[in-house]
């Protein structure tokens, strides 16, 4: 049994390699020959989204509206799937220098998200561990492989079942407001949060900065950060994804369901 599953990709944002995350995406989106997609900078084609049968995003501080906010909130409850990367729980604020991540600016998007990105370390190599090795969307990933990606600390709300985590006590990298992180609390990397019949997909991996993507502060960085994409690891994670966000594989129902996705082998 076919038919179009339709998917509507928000990609857009500051200082991180947008067109690289674009594409790739779209190259995994492009291996289900039933998704088609429409894609775009912002949340503003709200009857494209609210049409769609799943919303999958790579921002960083690109934030709807309130009515979009609003809009997206029904259109989840009523059952939708977002599959929600890096950035997207991103509100960065420039002030006297630091990165400020104000929390009443966008309350429905951050609940629906059910976390608010706040801060980060530098960018170090980190382990991320399976929480949860029984589910499918992480059954067969190595129990702790390593990253070199940005640690997302973040504010977190409750109700997200937590599947990937890490782990770290220490200081935020210099430039954010709040530095001071020593607490012994995991740190999310991804967790399913359900939203009235519809649920979330959050997995903060995938930073990518290139070249020319840290202006206005230098027209030229001087190196690139490949982040998560050169773990295989972190292309099934969003394979895994979008099967899931599309209601394909192991969420398809009974009579179209194909073969689970093999393990892979640890990725260093």
């Amino acid at each position: 049994m076919s038919g179009r599953i339709n998917a509507y990709f928000v990609c857009a944002g500051k200082y991180h390699d947008i067109d690289f995350a674009r594409i790739e995406i779209l190259k995994l989106l492009n291996e289900k020959e039933r998704i088609r997609v429409r894609m775009a900078e912002t949340y503003h084609d709200l009857d494209a989204i609210t049409a769609s049968d799943f919303l999958i995003t790579y921002t960083v501080d690109a934030i709807p509206t309130t009515a979009e906010q609003e809009a997206i909130s029904a259109w989840l409850a009523a059952g939708g799937k977002w599959f929600a990367l890096h950035g997207t729980n991103s509100i960065l604020r420039i002030e006297d220098g630091l990165c400020k991540a104000p929390r009443d600016e966008a309350p429905v998007l951050m609940h629906m998200l059910g976390s608010q990105f706040v801060a980060h370390p530098p960018i170090i190599p980190y382990t991320v561990e399976v929480v949860e090795p029984d589910h499918p969307l992480v059954r067969g990933i190595p129990p702790h492989f390593e990253v070199l990606d940005e640690l997302y600390l973040a504010d977190i709300h409750k109700g997200n079942r937590v599947l990937l985590q890490t782990h770290f006590n220490g200081m935020a990298e210099d430039g954010f407001e709040e530095l001071d992180w020593r607490t012994d609390e995991p740190r999310p990397v991804m967790y399913l949060r359900d939203h009235g019949a519809g649920e979330v997909l959050y997995l903060t991996l995938g930073h990518r900065r290139g070249r020319y993507d840290m202006e206005p502060f230098t027209p030229d960085y001087p190196k690139i950060d490949p982040g998560a994409w050169i773990q295989p690891a972190f292309y099934e994670l969003l394979r895994r994804g979008i099967e899931w966000a599309a209601g394909l594989g192991q969420w398809a129902p009974d009579e179209q369901r194909q073969p689970e996705t093999a393990e892979i082998p640890p990725s260093n």
